[in-house]
């Protein structure tokens, strides 16, 4: 169990370095950290995506209390926030946590599969597209591509262009020529790699150019000196597969635990 505990500190980590770098360089933009007990509730009342609006490290320190789970809904209510994800590890509930959830006004929303993987090297990938590690002069096309992909809105592309140049993170871009195509990030955490925001434009898509991100990251994370690499997606469902499940799983990654998310009930 330590390298899924490992695993959902490393997001936090990179989460608290993207906001770092995000509320230095869009200083009007509303987004908060806040501790409520061992829970990190990060909160926009500006952007309604789940990526701003969700709790991390709930259970961290031991079980989560009826006041606790009153008082993060409580935070969110307070901003107009009516929809955000409560992340509920496997490991960090007991009998009595889902009888709590919703007791505290909560209920089971579909989940986030965490993968991992060695830093062996990837399979070998064909594509015609090239992929390299990208600087701040290309933030706006990362973010473009990226923000669309994940549903954000439009004025919250500098938010996520400042990703680029956070601390520890490397992002990396296909390209067609001159053309942006694809994206995606490592974050470094010492010997622990997190790897997030894989999107691909609809022009270029079906040309292998995700699959080469990702092995182009996994690189990354060797090459610094980690040993053990994470990625999510959602949950896959009958009727909704979840395309980027293949995509993770063809270049060397394997399920590593399946992560809840509790959200407000109606």
């Amino acid at each position: 169990m330590h390298n899924a505990l490992r695993s959902e500190l490393s997001e936090l980590n990179a989460l608290e370095s993207w906001h770092r770098a995000a509320t230095a360089a869009v200083p009007g933009f509303d987004w908060q950290l806040k501790r409520i007990g061992d829970a990190v509730c990060s909160l926009s009342p500006t952007e309604p995506s789940i990526l701003f609006n969700r709790v991390l490290e709930l259970g961290s320190t031991g079980e989560p209390e009826l006041d606790q789970l009153i008082r993060i809904r409580e935070f969110y209510s307070a901003a107009g926030i009516e929809r955000f994800f409560l992340h509920v590890a496997p490991w960090r509930k007991s009998e009595d946590t889902e009888e709590r959830l919703t007791q505290a006004g909560y209920e089971k929303y579909r989940g986030w599969m965490k993968f991992k993987r060695s830093t062996d090297e990837p399979p070998v990938v064909r594509s015609d597209l090239e992929v390299r590690r990208i600087t701040m002069d290309r933030a706006t096309d990362f973010a473009a591509i990226a923000g669309a992909a994940f549903g954000l809105q439009a004025s919250t592309q500098p938010v996520l262009a400042a990703i680029v140049g956070a601390t520890d993170y490397q992002a990396f871009m296909s390209f067609d020529g001159l053309k942006a195509a694809g994206t995606g990030v490592v974050f470094i955490d010492y010997d622990v790699a997190v790897l997030d925001w894989g999107a691909t434009h609809p022009d270029f898509r079906r040309r292998g150019g995700q699959t080469a991100v990702v092995a182009a990251r996994i690189r990354a994370a060797k090459e610094a000196g980690c040993e053990r690499i994470y990625t999510m997606t959602g949950e896959a469902v009958p009727g909704d597969p979840q395309h980027s499940y293949g995509n993770i799983q063809k270049t060397g990654f394997s399920e590593a635990y399946l992560r809840e998310n509790w959200i407000p009930s109606a």
